[in-house]
């Protein structure tokens, strides 16, 4: 049903029986030093697009790259507890997985879920008039990046982790029962070119309120000080072909808004009072960053 031709998140394929099957894949290096808080990472990560569809994740299988020779055994043990742990919060055993003998540490998920046909959400069918909602603050690309360099603040380091570790199920539960037009989760290409495929999909543009987005504590000192992942600077060059910044914006705000993410929050579009319920249910950490506005000759406006 879903494949090559769209930007969904996960592929879905119809059964016989009519049941709805989605299944994603993905894996990364470490970007915190503990190896049990990377596995929680990780797999909080390859859980989300799941999530993003509207679907029920089944179980997972682990995919493994680690230096066997050169690290210590007990660092993968470490790093695939924390996975498996994420996988029980999530309600799903992991079930097998395969591993390599790799330079780096790679580690992730292959996850299968099941969803209903009439339930099942793709980043395209954004109306115009719909309001925009994230459900995480951005930033953990700077954040990433600055423990990479031994200079992010211990707050900063603790605030992403949290953020990364969590798990978009309480978000998707919450939009139970919601006329929801559209979802996608923001991660590597960052919220503007993740709202891009919305955009493209639904045949319309989009304006944010960059006042109206959350940032991670630490995130903008840590850009000012030249903290910024090439991830992030390569989806600043890609959006400047669709995007219109707003003049009173500087290139560090513009960064900021592209920050190239790790299992960030999801991004959906719906009505202006289907939001508020969304918000009542979720909390403040659900934002109203911004509106699906008619075609124009910007894909996105930042303002």
């Amino acid at each position: 049903m879903l494949g090559f031709d769209g930007a969904d998140d996960a592929a879905a394929v119809r059964l016989d029986s009519g049941k709805i099957i989605i299944q994603s894949v993905d894996f990364f290096t470490p970007i915190v030093d503990d190896p049990y808080l990377f596995g929680q990472i990780a797999a909080a990560n390859s859980l989300s697009d799941i999530y993003a569809m509207g679907g029920k994740p089944l179980f997972a299988l682990n995919i493994v790259g680690f230096p066997i020779n050169d690290l210590p055994k007990s660092m993968l043990t470490a790093i695939l507890q924390g996975g498996a742990d994420k996988a029980q919060e999530a309600g799903i055993p992991i079930v097998g997985g395969h591993s390599v003998d790799d330079k780096e540490p790679k580690y992730g998920l292959v996850v299968t879920g099941e969803v209903e046909e009439s339930k099942m959400w793709k980043n395209s069918g954004a109306k115009v008039g719909d309001v925009l909602i994230l459900t995480k603050p951005l930033g953990t690309g700077v954040i990433a990046t600055g423990i990479k360099k031994g200079v992010a603040p211990q707050d900063s380091i603790d605030t992403a982790i949290k953020s990364m570790s969590t798990l978009n199920k309480s978000a998707a539960e919450k939009l139970n029962g919601l006329d929801v037009h559209a979802v996608t989760d923001v991660t590597g290409f960052g919220l503007l070119g993740h709202l891009k495929e919305m955009c493209q999909g639904s045949t319309v543009s989009a304006e944010i309120n960059f006042s109206k987005l959350s940032f991670l504590p630490g995130v903008r000192e840590l850009a000012k000080s030249g903290i910024i992942p090439g991830g992030t600077r390569r989806n600043l060059d890609y959006v400047k072909d669709f995007v219109s910044f707003d003049s009173n914006l500087s290139e560090l705000d513009q960064l900021l808004a592209t920050d190239a993410q790790t299992s960030g929050g999801l991004l959906i579009s719906l009505s202006e009072s289907e939001a508020d319920t969304f918000i009542q249910r979720f909390g403040i950490n659900a934002k109203i960053i911004g509106r699906i506005t008619k075609p124009s000759q910007s894909l996105i406006s930042l303002v």
